[in-house]
Formats: C-alpha cells, sequence, structure tokens
C-alpha cells in the first residue's frame, strides 16, 4: 500500500514515514500544499494523510481541488485545531476522517487502515432537478449553468429537498434534518428559508402544499 504524507513539520514527516514503513506501506512525502496536490494527482496512492497548515496552500485547499477534479484518494485529515467547527470544516471540504493534534500513533494506524478497507468509492453523484444542479463533493449549485451563492442553511435545505423532489415534505421534517436538533427552532425559520431560497432558484420550482408541507417540483 502507497501513502503520502503532506507535513510540514520536518520530524514529525519523518516519525510518520518510519513507523508507516514498519507497517509495510511504502512512503512518499511532501513538505508544502503544492507538491502534495502535485503528487496526490499523479502519484497512484492508496490514501493520503494531510496537514492542514501548509506553506502555499492549505491541507483544505488541497482536497478541495482534488474532489473538483474528482479525485477521491481517501484522505485523513491532521490539524492541531480541534474544535467542532474547524473538524467539520475539514470533512465539508471533502476529506474522510479528521485527526487533531497531539494524536496516538495506534489511533491513526487504525484510522488510516479503515480508510483503505473502505477504498476510495465513488462520491456522491450530482443531484439533478430540472435546471437546479448540486453537487455534493464541491458543494456547489447552478441553475441553468449559472453558479447560485447560497448560505450554509440555505444550501442544507436545498439539498434536502432535491434529495426529495417531487415528494411533500412537512415543516417538521424540514427542522428535524436541516436545522440543529438541539436547538429550540421555530416552525417559521422554515418559512423564512424557503422564501430566501425561493428568490435564488425560482418561485415555480418550489411550492407550498396547504397543510402539508412544501414540494421541489420534480
Amino acid at each position: 500500500m502507497r501513502v503520502l504524507v503532506v507535513e510540514d513539520e520536518a520530524r514529525l514527516a519523518d516519525a510518520l514515514r518510519r513507523g508507516l514503513q514498519e507497517e509495510g506501506f511504502a512512503v512518499d512525502l511532501a513538505a508544502t500544499g503544492p507538491h502534495g496536490l502535485e503528487l496526490a494527482r499523479h502519484g497512484g496512492y492508496d490514501a493520503m494523510i494531510l496537514d492542514v497548515m501548509l506553506p502555499g496552500l492549505s491541507g483544505y485547499r488541497v482536497v478541495r481541488q482534488l474532489r473538483a477534479e474528482e479525485n477521491w484518494l481517501p484522505v485523513l485529515i491532521l490539524s492541531a485545531k480541534d474544535g467542532e467547527y474547524d473538524q467539520a470544516d475539514g470533512l465539508d471540504c471533502g476529506a474522510d476522517d479528521y485527526l487533531t493534534k497531539p494524536f496516538s500513533y495506534v489511533v491513526l494506524l487504525a484510522r488510516l487502515r479503515a480508510l483503505l478497507r473502505r477504498g476510495a468509492p465513488q462520491r456522491p453523484a450530482v443531484l439533478t432537478v430540472g435546471v437546479l444542479s448540486l453537487d455534493p463533493a464541491r458543494r456547489k449549485v447552478t441553475r441553468a449553468d449559472t453558479e447560485i451563492a447560497l448560505t450554509a442553511r440555505e444550501y442544507a435545505l436545498l439539498e434536502y429537498l432535491m434529495r426529495h423532489a417531487g415528494e411533500v415534505v412537512s415543516k417538521i421534517e424540514l427542522l428535524d434534518h436541516v436545522w440543529d436538533a438541539s436547538v429550540d427552532t421555530a416552525p417559521n425559520a422554515v418559512e423564512v428559508y424557503v422564501g430566501y431560497l425561493r428568490r435564488k432558484i425560482g418561485r415555480e420550482r418550489l411550492e407550498t402544499v396547504r397543510g402539508a408541507g412544501y414540494r421541489l417540483r420534480a
């Protein structure tokens, strides 16, 4: 198995290489974001261990670029940032797993093996409903080939509706799946964001079914 380690801290990179080689992995190192991206594109690796704070190009941007090119190389991100939003950002940008520094080498090895067992399956296909297109890997939405700028909440709402296109989706269902279940959110929040979304995707595409909910026209 070939693993690419992209880490600019030389001592850590060398320790990872030696440890992984002892486990039977073939390991290549890169110390900058651009070099790591180039190797990931053409190196034929089975997985990549990727630091976030890199010279030239951040780890997040490396992953986003790979996913934009439909390169599904399994990526384990390493980061000193341990906040839940930092981890969410890492996963949302297309990484497969996230491990905070300092980390247990035993845990890293277990996570890496789990990624290798899963391999690199094709990611979710682009969702298409009429002239609307939503790419989950790139978090990109277009209407008739024109990109639409959406907030995170609008994006989540549209993605859920597109995955249930043609179906009537209730306000309660939207609150459960699009909003944070631990926060007491008023039902009229759904109405507000449906209004925002209609202005961006076209009012005729998202209809209100009186007494039942909303339906994205298929």
